[in-house]
């Protein structure tokens, strides 16, 4: 089956920032939880090792997806590692409270386009689950941009254009009712919005299933790559993970001097 770029609501202006908010936070508590990132420790350490820096700059980190768990390994292994979160909507609360629970992780408050990086921000460029959010035209930036300023690029899919990925998705509402009460921040809108006003559940939901259909496959993304000026400059690894039931599809790109 092709790629199908429906929309998500979390991507239109018009949704509101809590509602948004609010679906970010479920994903970080979920990827923190189920550890679903940890296959893919070693692919962080060789992206942060070839690029010769002991930064990471995500993007597009909408709560912060996996990193507090993913933090606590590589410090295992990287005791100077520092991580820096930005968003095109940044979710500031979720930032904050990642900030208080951790002495490494900082983040931008300002709106940061991964399309178009500002300079002045350096390390290893990081995105989870969030390439599918962008077209093509659009997805070739991200990478562009990353070679262009010559900082590597580590990108990373959580579920695929199959029907086990779609089939968890369509279960993800009842996730979302089970571990709403055990998110922090605690907020009391949450619990509004997810159990009196179910409209938390159905957007995830709606997403989840959308962001399956827009994933690029392992083949797509090495057509991205393709596309680039100056690709022959990175070291370019594609390929795809285990990760208990799921997959991880991942892109790591470091610069080759």
């Amino acid at each position: 089956m092709g790629r199908i770029h429906l929309f998500e609501f979390e991507d239109q202006q018009w949704f509101p920032s809590f509602l948004r908010n609010y679906g970010t936070d479920f994903l970080q508590f979920l990827s923190n939880k189920a550890k679903i990132y940890k296959p893919i420790v070693p692919v962080l350490e060789e992206g942060l090792r070839n690029s010769k820096t002991n930064q990471i700059l995500d993007l597009a980190s909408g709560g912060g997806g996996g990193l507090l768990w993913l933090n606590s390994e590589l410090k295992k292994r990287i005791p100077e590692l520092k991580i820096l979160l930005t968003d095109f909507y940044p979710n500031i609360p979720a930032f904050e409270y990642t900030k208080t629970t951790t002495d490494n992780i900082d983040f931008i408050a300002s709106s940061i386009d991964a399309r178009n990086v500002p300079e002045s921000l350096e390390g290893l460029r990081t995105q989870f689950l969030s390439l599918h959010h962008f077209k093509p035209k659009d997805a070739v930036k991200i990478l562009q941009n990353a070679v262009d300023s010559n900082n590597g690029i580590a990108v990373f899919e959580a579920q695929e254009r199959s029907f086990p990925s779609i089939l968890a998705m369509i279960f993800s509402p009842l996730s979302v009712l089970f571990t709403t009460p055990f998110i922090r921040p605690f907020k009391i809108g949450r619990i509004i919005f997810t159990y009196l006003i179910p409209i938390v559940p159905l957007f995830v939901l709606w997403d989840g299933i959308v962001s399956c259909l827009r994933t690029y496959s392992v083949k797509e993304m090495k057509s991205l790559v393709n596309r680039l000026e100056d690709r022959d400059r990175f070291n370019w690894k594609i390929n795809k993970v285990k990760s208990g039931p799921g997959v991880i599809i991942f892109l790591l790109g470091t610069p080759k001097n």
